[in-house]
């Protein structure tokens, strides 16, 4: 061919339809490849195309031509990778299940699996839950995951795994032996009470704020690691014997998905849940060696602390052995790049809890009004760190799952739609869910669960009712202290997790805050900011392409619809109940 012609123009309409026939027969990109170069042949094929072609081949072959067979190679390797489905795999291990989702480079979930999690009572306020059962439930959800992937199409190749994790639960085990030497402290615990007394008598509750973002609370990682070795044997004699490791679910998971005790496994922490420890630098993203010795906590037990998208290590062992670790970020942060915040942007989780973040960017914004001043993300080691305000709630859809098995008015929680639209109000009642006392933007361990406003009147449907709407009601409180913080109220708000499939209770939550919800299609948006952290790491996702406003389009909007009047009357009212939920408890 002379140089801007193509192989159409030369050939005859007899060798056209050679070629439109011999296409027809190919069945797979080897021989596609082989058509090619037949029909650049200066005369019309006498046998057929594939045959020749291939007759062709070995002759070349025969002659030497070793860099054409490499080239040709090199191209059929491409080719066969481009028709692989590749994914990446997220980790999101919750208080309630353990979840285990491969999306792929659209961002739409291909398949998923999922383990519930049961959780220990061993006294009133107390919560553990079982190291090994975290462990197990989630190399049983990776292994299940995939074997729905491949069913529906064997070409899957997972090319990155992120983890998203139940922050501040707190683990100790033993790194000779990779054992837990405790159940789990669950982050809602109130075992510390008289630990974070202790050390609030000595000083303020602020005394490490300006470190490290946090109040002292029962809520962080220090004062459980201070129980542990306080109140459990096995782990000061692992300290005395420089074999004791302390971590968060984060840390623990990838120790073991690393190979634990037997294959190396690492130590680490990345930073939005190192941040939870009340021991980190905001500024360093280090362990404050200070505070760490306040709370008699030897840096040698803790782990290193990492960005959210970097290579940590690979799978040791099952089907996705050798696939790269490289995301992981705190259950909020992550749900917060899910949403793919930007500066200035908020998100709100309904979970076990309830938490809203505000994306403050690079700036470190100290919180005068109740709220947690936390990391945001770090999307690589060089690149820069992204910070947060915080306002965590204690209690949020596990009030509803207590409407269920606590006092069985409800057999699962889509019951509460049906029941709370069933009446026109909630009857002049009032439910406060402080069950392990309150967290943003109070503070209050000492609070606990109050139902007021009961009369003769009073049904099911009633405490229903009030039950959702309690949600509405504790995420307006965050959102007021957010806006004394930042001198302006946000103008609208995005949201997530399991309780954001109740219709009744967004449109009561934008009644309530006066700004539109906006509520995406795919609400697990914690997954989906693990795996954008590790596929950020892969150059699966690109960081541009993410936060891009159009990569994620599908939506609904709750518009308010309260005037201002009654929305004040109805929070007004919540506030006088809360208030007398304060210092019931001993």
């Amino acid at each position: 061919l002379r140089e801007g012609e193509c192989v159409e123009d030369k050939m005859s309409e007899k060798r056209k339809w050679h070629r439109r026939s011999a296409i027809e027969k190919a069945c797979d990109a080897y021989h596609v490849r082989r058509l090619v170069i037949a029909l650049n042949e200066d005369s019309a094929p006498s046998l057929p195309v594939e045959e020749k072609y291939l007759r062709r081949d070995t002759s070349a072959k025969s002659s030497g031509s070793a860099e054409s067979d490499k080239r040709r190679g090199q191209k059929r390797g491409r080719r066969e990778e481009e028709a692989m489905l590749e994914l990446v795999g997220a980790i999101d291990q919750g208080t309630q299940s353990t979840r285990f989702i491969l999306y792929d480079k659209a961002g739409a979930v291909v398949t998923k699996h999922q383990e519930d999690i049961k959780s220990i009572y061993p006294q009133p306020g107390w919560c553990e839950q079982d190291p090994m059962e975290l462990w197990s439930s989630t190399q049983t959800c990776m292994r299940l995951a995939l074997e729905k992937a491949t069913e529906k199409d064997a070409s899957v190749v997972v090319k990155g795994i992120g983890l998203t994790n139940q922050r501040e639960t707190t683990i100790a085990w033993d790194r000779k032996t990779g054992k837990p030497l405790h159940n789990a402290i669950v982050w809602h615990d109130l075992r510390t009470t008289d630990i974070v007394k202790r050390y609030i008598e000595k000083g303020s509750r602020d005394d490490f704020r300006e470190c490290t973002g946090l109040p002292i609370s029962t809520y962080f990682s220090a004062v459980k690691i201070r129980w542990l070795i306080e109140n459990v044997p096995a782990v000061a004699k692992a300290l005395e014997d420089n074999s004791c490791c302390f971590g968060t679910v984060d840390s623990w998971l990838l120790y073991n998905l690393t190979g634990g005790a037997q294959g190396g496994g690492v130590h680490v922490s990345d930073i939005t849940n190192a941040s939870r420890y009340l021991m980190m630098n905001l500024k360093t993203l280090q362990w404050d060696e200070g505070v760490a010795e306040k709370f008699g906590v030897p840096l040698s037990a803790l782990p290193k602390i990492v960005s959210n998208s970097e290579l940590y290590g690979t799978v040791a062992e099952g089907g996705l052995k050798g696939v790269p670790i490289c995301g992981c970020i705190g259950d909020q942060q992550a749900a917060t790049l899910g949403h793919r915040c930007k500066p200035g942007e908020a998100k709100n989780t309904y979970g076990t809890g309830l938490f809203l973040l505000l994306n403050t960017g690079e700036n470190i914004v100290q919180s005068k009004h109740g709220l947690l001043t936390t990391p945001c993300f770090q999307l690589g080691p060089n690149e820069k760190t992204h910070y947060a305000l915080e306002g965590a709630v204690a209690t949020g859809g596990v009030s509803v799952s207590w409407l269920r098995d606590g006092i069985g008015i409800i057999e699962n929680p889509q019951d509460t739609e049906t029941l709370a639209t069933s009446v026109e109000d909630t009857g002049g009642v009032y439910f406060v869910p402080a069950f392990s006392g309150l967290l943003a933007p109070y503070w209050r361990e000492d609070a606990r669960g109050l139902l007021i406003g009961l009369t003769q009147y009073t049904t099911r449907a009633h405490i229903a009712r009030a039950t959702l709407e309690a949600l509405a009601f504790q995420s307006r409180g965050v959102l007021d202290a957010m806006a004394e913080d930042c001198g302006e109220r946000l103008s609208a708000l995005r949201v997530d997790g399991g309780a954001t499939s109740n219709n009744f209770m967004l449109q009561f939550q934008s009644d309530i805050l006066g700004i539109p919800i906006t509520r995406p299609e795919n609400v697990e948006s914690t997954a989906m900011g693990a795996a954008f952290a590790a596929g950020v790491h892969l150059g699966f996702f690109d960081k541009s392409e993410i936060f891009s406003s159009d990569f994620v389009t599908a939506e609904q909007k709750f518009q308010p619809t309260m005037t201002e009047e009654v929305r004040r009357a109805k929070y007004d009212k919540w506030l006088d109940a809360i208030t007398r939920s304060f210092a019931w408890a001993d």
